[in-house]
């Protein structure tokens, strides 16, 4: 019921790539309208858990994706200061199993079969309100469609603000997260022996949103001060660290009237403490196809909504409590970490069985 219909997605980044290719394979005549001239604007890393990784098996991405990602064999909470391993939570039973891709590659990845499918890629062309009988908003935290709908909404700074940057390194195919009083740090491999590092720090001055705000290594390296020997190396190597202020934002009331309809950051904004800001995009892009292709644009968009409200709203909850998790300090700190390591130990399955319902999900229905 959405094929031959036209339709117009508004971004180019993963969420609107993917919406654009779903959209595409259930028949619809597809332009994707993104005013920056080249695609894959940064090298950022993304970690594409099982329920994203079944978003792009469904669009037939699966071999596609393993050849330009690396699989993650363990999550592995460390104390940050001390260096001292917490606990280490295994990755590999997860099928899809969890993966870490370059940003770029994925885009890449999925303009690729944008362009197989028939789906105009428009770079360099600023659209704000095109023509079509469906128009996607996928532009992001700053999004037009999604002030359209809803009026400007006044997003609140988290109190945080977080370094993002890449450096040459080997590295064990696991995420470390290194917790520290106020502060912590994430660090995953990517293909090519590269290294991405996202550190994220409390304080009440706060720092312009959005990732191209260059500032110095030193600011980075003066806030993880007292890191441990090796955290230390992994900062201290960063050339080029890019600052943005971390803000909360609602979950849009309003995803869509009779011809638009919000995608990924653009309908819910998520903190990146749960690492599903491009996953939950992800799952977008599917539900929303299958369910137009199910009801029509009329009946299917807010059946979309209706689908996809409740389990970001879990979601974007769930991140903001391991804000809070993972800066403790003193006797909390050491409760917690304790509290980890017996769950390690005694319970192994444990930490991943509790995200069952975020990993576990099959957005193809």
């Amino acid at each position: 019921m959405i094929a031959k219909r036209d339709v117009a997605v508004i971004g180019g980044g993963p969420a609107g790539l993917t919406t654009a290719l779903a959209l595409a394979m259930q028949g619809a005549s597809v332009r994707v309208f993104e005013q920056a001239e080249t695609l894959g604007d940064i090298g950022a890393g993304l970690q594409i858990s099982p329920n994203g990784g079944r978003a792009l098996a469904a669009l037939g991405l699966s071999d596609a994706l393993d050849r330009i990602s690396l699989p993650s064999e363990a999550v592995v909470p460390t104390n940050g200061v001390t260096g001292r391993t917490v606990t280490r939570f295994d990755l590999t039973g997860q099928v899809p199993c969890y993966r870490f891709v370059a940003r770029p590659d994925l885009i890449a990845m999925l303009a690729e079969a944008c362009r197989a499918r028939g789906v105009e890629l428009c770079l360099g062309t600023r659209a704000d309100d095109p023509r079509a009988d469906l128009v996607v908003g996928a532009d992001g935290i700053k999004s037009q469609v999604r002030a359209r709908l809803n009026g400007a909404d006044a997003p609140a700074f988290s109190g945080q603000v977080a370094w993002r940057a890449l450096v040459q390194a080997e590295a064990p195919p696991q995420a470390r997260i290194w917790m520290m009083p106020g502060r912590h740090v994430v660090t995953y491999p990517l293909p090519g022996n590269r290294l991405n590092i996202v550190a994220v720090q409390e304080r009440n001055d706060w720092a312009a949103e959005g990732w191209h705000h260059a500032d110095t290594p030193q600011a980075m390296r003066d806030a993880f001060a007292d890191a441990c020997p090796a955290l230390h190396d992994i900062l201290w190597a960063v050339e080029v660290p890019l600052l943005w202020g971390l803000f909360r934002h609602p979950v849009a009331a309003r995803w869509h009237d009779a011809s638009h309809v919000l995608v990924g950051d653009a309908a819910h904004p998520t903190l990146p403490f749960l690492a599903q800001g491009a996953n939950l995009a992800l799952e977008d892009a599917v539900v929303l196809a299958r369910c137009v292709a199910r009801h029509g644009i009329a009946a299917g968009l807010p059946r979309y909504q209706a689908l996809r409200a409740p389990r970001v709203t879990r979601a974007i909850a769930a991140a903001d409590a391991n804000a809070v998790n993972y800066h403790l300090s003193g006797v909390t700190q050491r409760a917690a970490h304790l509290g980890l390591a017996a769950l390690g130990r005694m319970a192994p399955g444990a930490f991943i069985n509790r995200l069952d319902w975020l990993y576990g999900y099959d957005p193809a229905g």
